[in-house]
């Protein structure tokens, strides 16, 4: 999977306004978190949800996330919003029940990956939303086998490197895009996919060049 420099796919999770959304929007991301979990800053309810729902432009991906919800929560979730793709601990799999047609996103903590892996799961920190980083060097070995959303401990001072350690398919800020516990800064979520973009631009390019070089031999 590491030959994909240019398939960067980029979530803002935490989302609870609509000039976040657009902020988002407008940076580029392709999709947006909508955090249910009541201990969370960035918790809404259904309601709220279905209020925001409808700034997210067309082609942005919306992402319901779950921490070992009650089965009742995340059908209500489920057949309110009508998520893109549901995100939620690989381990709660097991004891919930899901539509056949719904997407889901896996969440593996540093090591909790167990195979057979799934085609797309999300590597993140022991503690959601805490800031606090990834095991790079795990997440790259899993990166090699699957797409591998990498989450934890990003802002927009280290996106750049861990793209280019981990080389994932795609990238999860929520805390390093923020002014204040779980208040979205627009100029942190421009400045976090920028250095994203600009890095993943860099990967293609070296790609090009040794293609080139091994073409010419």
């Amino acid at each position: 999977m590491t030959g994909r420099p240019q398939a960067l796919w980029v979530k803002i999770c935490g989302l609870r306004t609509a000039a976040a959304i657009a902020a988002a929007s407008a940076a580029g991301a392709q999709a947006v978190g909508f955090v249910f979990h009541e201990a969370s800053p960035r918790n809404l309810t259904i309601g709220e949800a279905q209020a925001l729902q409808g700034e997210v432009p067309a082609g942005v991906e919306r992402v319901a996330v779950f921490l070992h919800p009650a089965q009742a929560l995340l059908d209500g979730v489920i057949a309110a919003l009508r998520p893109d793709w549901v995100q939620l601990d690989a381990a709660d799999l097991a004891n919930l029940r899901l539509p056949a047609h719904q997407r889901v996103l896996p969440v593996f903590r540093g090591g909790a990956a167990h195979r057979p892996l799934p085609a797309r799961f999300l590597f993140e920190s022991a503690h959601s939303g805490s800031g606090e980083k990834a095991d790079w060097s795990e997440a790259s070995t899993l990166a090699a086998e699957a797409e591998v959303v990498l989450a934890g401990g990003l802002d927009a001072a280290n996106v750049a490197e861990a793209i280019v350690s981990v080389r994932p398919f795609g990238i999860d800020v929520s805390s390093g895009v923020e002014s204040s516990r779980g208040v979205k800064d627009p100029a942190r979520i421009r400045d976090f996919v920028a250095a994203a973009r600009a890095a993943q631009a860099r990967l293609a390019g070296c790609a090009i060049e040794r293609s080139i070089e091994e073409k010419s031999r």
